[in-house]
């Protein structure tokens, strides 16, 4: 689908933020400095209450941030997040609106989890962090009025390749148990080779240039294990969102039909007209606000209390398959590309 002009807009106005990384800008460091630098997309969304802590995973000391949502009643169902930024960028502070967001939609706690990066700390650190980071909030969940039995995963990008990750882990470590996962265009293939990255290599915001940049910083030259290639079944219900203009629309989209084709309850939600990042700008894009709307539905139906299974999570978010949201919906009006696209130049909009 042709993308509108308004949505072409934005894509400008965030790339001209964005640190060049990959090209103009080589060291992690700088582009981390840059990226912090960037100012806010309007008011943070309201939740209950915001907390940060320092917590033990397997012996590293990682910040979190816990978004407790208005209203409801304890216990509440947990949301482990993790953000996006290519493994490399991105924390607590870049996706602060998506988990705000997040909280309030779906009625959940939502534990936001500042693993380490790569270059300094290659893979397997950062999946590793996230794993004990999944199982210290389901130890802990009770102590901060959630629910232990009802616990998910989230992340967008490289987030949700971390969520991926635990969602094997816990599989194959006998816990902790999880309920469903939200995939936000998942970053999975350090290959690069599939019709998605020829279709956008350039132009889209997040480029080939970028990926390979974050690829090379997060494995260092190690052999990856991606999730692409593991044994799927058994894993908890996934929502998995892609965008038509992204160089990980296939790879998304393939581990989507994976998951299926293990047996596993799976909605796929193609965006189209809209590219890598969309899902923190809610406040510019409509389309982007439908995503997380799509996405606390199919929260809240795989953690409700009543639910036994999740399965219901991928039918209350859409059918199977594909889901398309035409490209108009995503535009908006030129004067708040130029005056708010910000905050898409966070890691909210990163590898």
């Amino acid at each position: 689908m042709r993308m509108d002009p308004q949505t072409r807009a934005i894509i400008d106005v965030i790339s001209d933020f964005f640190p060049k990384v990959g090209t103009e800008v080589l060291d992690a460091a700088e582009a981390r400095r840059m990226l912090a630098e960037t100012p806010a997309l309007g008011e943070p969304p309201p939740v209950g209450s915001v907390e940060d802590r320092v917590i033990d995973a397997a012996g590293a000391d990682l910040p979190v941030r816990i978004y407790r949502p208005r209203g409801g009643r304890e216990p509440y169902p947990v949301v482990v997040y993790f953000h996006g930024g290519g493994m490399v960028l991105g924390g607590l502070d870049s996706h602060a609106g998506v988990c705000r967001q997040l909280a309030e939609g779906s009625g959940a706690i939502v534990i936001a989890v500042d693993y380490r990066l790569a270059p300094e700390h290659p893979y397997p650190i950062p999946q590793e962090d996230a794993y004990a980071a999944t199982a210290w909030a389901h130890r802990h969940a009770a102590g901060l009025g959630g629910d232990p039995e009802r616990l998910a995963v989230a992340g967008d990008s490289a987030g949700a390749n971390l969520a991926a990750c635990v969602c094997l882990a816990a599989r194959d470590r006998g816990g902790p148990p999880l309920r469903f996962q939200l995939l936000v265009y998942p970053m999975l293939d350090p290959a690069q080779d599939t019709p998605s990255y020829g279709e956008n290599a350039e132009g889209y915001f997040l480029t080939a240039a970028h990926m390979r940049w974050y690829w090379d910083n997060y494995l260092g030259g190690k052999p990856y294990d991606s999730p692409l290639d593991a044994n799927l079944a058994g894993l908890p219900p996934a929502l998995v969102m892609t965008a038509e203009h992204d160089p990980l629309r296939d790879e998304g989209e393939t581990y989507a039909v994976r998951l299926r084709e293990a047996g596993v309850s799976v909605t796929a939600t193609r965006y189209d007209g809209l590219f890598h990042g969309f899902f923190g700008m809610g406040a510019i894009l409509p389309a982007a606000r439908r995503a997380t709307d799509e996405a606390c539905a199919a929260l809240r139906a795989a953690l409700s209390a009543s639910a036994d299974t999740a399965d219901t999570a991928a039918a209350a978010s859409g059918p199977a398959g594909a889901g398309a949201i035409d490209a108009a919906d995503a535009g908006t009006a030129g004067a708040a590309a130029g005056a708010g696209a910000a905050d898409a130049a966070g890691a909210d909009a990163a590898g």
